[in-house]
């Protein structure tokens, strides 16, 4: 389907958000395949039954953990990476033999009715359905009965869903979001840190994605570097005039548009601005901005920015940097750039987040071997390659004997000896069975 369909796929990611052609295609078409192809590759790995160790008590005998499916799915996608975020739980539903249903975004409208398209088309319709709408279609999706609902999106939503959820004691996925922070220590590659920090803001969907840069934290003195170094980046990748760059993707909608445009017009950050600030409702773009030194109780600070503004707090002294990320709630990533080894043994110990990433951002959700999730406020449940494939399924335990070894201990009468005998087997200790059946006992 993506091989044959590359062509309409990235047009419809076009038309819903500016993307640039190679953005849409590294960051959602590649990514499908790679999906594809790896669960293709491992499944019968995946799908093997899991030996596992058996005690005393039970012996002899085997055990082994044997995955099945869930039932009917229901996956509930976002806008963001509207292809991307679509098929890829879908594809873990599948792998793990479930019936799917999927309800793509309404606010990437072109996306939404083209996987409706490609799916009746490529799929069985038996097992995998797209149900089109917004809000009416949701809720009504939301009253039914799933095995398991996997949503992305909003802390919010993610609220209503779950609670919707709880009605029928249904499992849930939450792939959320939060104020994804950067700690930028003063011994780093600055150009290094700067093109990186920029791929994981402006590069990625603009800002509009659950794992970009929401705010850096540097140290006073460091801070004007790191601006410099970041307003070169800017133009180095989208000219001296970023509002008429084509690798830039466009602000989803009007309402986003102007509830970006709130936040960078708050009395409070708006002479805070020293990189950027220039606007265009008419063709919704909004140009790279960063502010300096806001403050921590204005809405930029407050809530997931979901857009190309950057604050930079200042700090004394980078080891502050945790405290603050910890102030706040749980982050679905933190990024870290240092050389320093105390300092990153101390973030990664004591900054909890869903993910984290050392001198680099964005790249971890390309590790299939690393699950992909929030804690907290940022979501719960995991996914990507075979954790995908463990979301949606169920871990059934199963243990096996045979007719022999029926030993008289376990069953009436209790005879200070078979007592005796039981106390040890329960135990654990192969000295104390021995002892026990010799009529001895280490008291």
């Amino acid at each position: 389907m993506v091989e044959e369909r590359e062509k309409d796929i990235s047009e419809a990611l076009y038309k819903d958000l500016s993307k640039p052609e190679f953005e849409a295609f590294v960051s959602e078409i590649a990514a499908v395949k790679s999906s594809c192809e790896e669960a293709l590759k491992e499944l019968k790995q995946w799908m093997k039954p899991e030996k596992a160790k058996t005690s005393m008590t039970a012996y002899p005998s085997s055990a082994e953990i044997v995955s099945e499916p869930l039932g009917a799915v229901l996956v509930i996608s976002t806008w963001n990476y509207p292809f991307l975020l679509s098929i890829d739980p879908v594809i873990g539903a599948i792998a793990a033999g479930n019936a799917v249903v999927l309800k793509p975004s309404e606010i990437a409208p072109v996306t939404s009715s083209l996987l409706s398209e490609l799916f009746e088309e490529y799929l069985d319709s038996s097992a995998v359905r797209v149900v089109e709408g917004a809000v009416p279609e949701t809720a009504a999706l939301l009253e039914q009965k799933w095995d398991k609902i996997f949503y992305t999106g909003s802390p919010r939503v993610g609220r209503i869903v779950m609670t919707a959820a709880a009605k029928h004691l249904t499992p849930v996925v939450l792939e959320l979001g939060g104020k994804c922070p950067v700690v930028v220590d003063s011994d780093v590659d600055l150009q290094v840190t700067a093109r990186r920090i920029i791929a994981g803001k402006w590069q990625l969907n603009n800002g509009q994605a659950c794992i970009s840069v929401d705010y850096i934290i540097a140290t006073k003195d460091f801070a004007p570097k790191l601006i410099d170094a970041l307003r070169n980046g800017i133009e180095e990748f989208f000219g001296a005039d970023p509002m008429e760059s084509k690798y830039i993707s466009r602000i989803v909608s009007s309402n986003h548009f102007s509830r970006l445009e709130r936040l960078l017009d708050e009395y409070k950050v708006f002479n805070k601005i020293v990189v950027g600030g220039q606007r265009n409702q008419k063709k919704l773009k909004i140009a790279p901005t960063i502010f300096l030194d806001v403050p921590e109780d204005s809405q930029l600070m407050q809530e997931e920015i979901f857009g190309p503004l950057l604050p930079i707090i200042t700090v004394e002294n980078v080891k502050d940097s945790i405290d603050l990320i910890n102030s706040k709630p749980e982050p679905l990533v933190a990024y870290l750039f240092t050389n320093n080894q105390k300092l990153r043994n101390d973030f990664v110990q004591n900054v909890s987040c869903g993910g984290m990433v050392i001198n680099d951002t964005v790249l971890h959700v390309t590790v299939s071997s690393l699950p992909f999730g929030g804690v907290g406020e940022s979501g719960m449940g995991s996914y990507h390659g075979k954790f995908s494939f463990d979301a949606f399924s169920h871990k059934k335990a199963v243990l096996y004997r045979s007719f022999s070894g029926d030993s008289p201990v376990r069953y009436p009468p209790y005879t200070p000896e078979n007592k005796k005998l039981m106390r040890a087997v329960m135990n654990g200790g192969i000295f104390d069975i021995i002892l026990a059946l010799m009529g001895w006992s280490r008291d």
